[in-house]
């Protein structure tokens, strides 16, 4: 029984962080039709500004907030000189441009900062909590709770608010919420900055637990896109629920198999759903009428 505990709980956290990647993805996917593989940078950024703000002297609070910051001015960035200008590129196009982007911010992280691995000091202390005879680092409660706290956030602005109906709106249909008045272009921005903004709070809140260094972002982004795809792509419900399910995958696959195949694991669900299941758990069917 601890050795489940163990597993479900170090899975539902790791799982909390590709949820938050997903979501990322997602956020941009409805808002632009683009799949933002530079997503996974943005977590980088989060733990890496944060760890060098706090070496610097920042109090820690503001150092992760500062974090933010540069993410999201980075993401607005990303949107305004890449890809508004190629707009009416190819969906290939696209994604290849957020891939470059990607190989740009890691290699400006390599030169700003170093290559090592960092590590920032848990919130609530290292003394391991005894949950059913399991240990569980406090920092993994945390790593939950904002992830639901950011979940039902972006829940309410997306129901419950007038922009976050505008981003509906440019989902479903760009040339329909073009003739209703609404900004398009200052929808997808709010997209992107949003995206960086819950990528950074990510790498901020899993630091502690799993170090960070100027490429961790490359596999975070193939996760979070593997999660997002099982969930659905495009669904926001999706993609907590296939980030859950591929870190529960993982902790239980590496717990009762093998280590070996941890990052595996991604790449098999992502072979499963483009062959079974294309459209995700939660996605719908794309019915075209002619």
């Amino acid at each position: 029984m601890p050795e489940f505990v163990q597993f479900l709980v170090s899975g539902l956290t790791v799982g909390a962080v590709y949820a938050l990647v997903a979501l990322g993805f997602t956020l941009v996917y409805n808002a632009s039709d683009v799949v933002n593989f530079a997503q996974g940078e943005f977590v980088m950024l989060g733990g890496m500004v944060t760890v060098f703000a706090a070496a610097a002297g920042v109090p820690l609070p503001l150092a992760a907030l500062l974090a933010v910051c540069v993410a999201v001015v980075v993401g607005l960035l990303l949107y305004w000189l890449a890809i508004e200008p190629a707009r009416d590129a190819s969906p290939v196009t696209l994604i290849i441009i957020t891939i470059g982007a990607s190989i740009l911010l890691r290699g400006v992280a390599q030169v700003l900062f170093d290559k090592q691995f960092h590590k920032l000091p848990s919130i609530s202390g290292d003394t391991p909590v005894n949950l059913l005879g399991a240990a569980i680092q406090p920092q993994s409660f945390w790593v939950l709770g904002g992830t639901g706290v950011i979940v039902l956030l972006l829940y309410v602005f997306l129901e419950r608010t007038v922009l976050g109906k505008a981003v509906l709106a440019t989902a479903a249909n760009k040339l329909a919420a073009r003739l209703v008045g609404i900004n398009t272009a200052t929808v997808m921005a709010l997209a992107f900055g949003g995206s960086a903004a819950i990528g950074a709070v990510a790498g901020v809140l899993i630091t502690p637990i799993t170090l960070t260094s100027y490429d961790v972002g490359t596999l975070l982004a193939l996760k979070g896109f593997a999660a997002a795809m099982l969930g659905g792509m495009g669904n926001p419900l999706g993609a907590v629920a296939g980030g859950l399910l591929l870190g529960l995958l993982e902790a239980f696959g590496v717990g009762y198999i093998s280590s070996t195949y941890k990052d595996a694991f991604a790449f098999i669900v992502i072979l499963l759903v483009l062959f079974a299941m294309p459209q995700g758990l939660f996605g719908r069917r794309t019915v075209e009428r002619v």
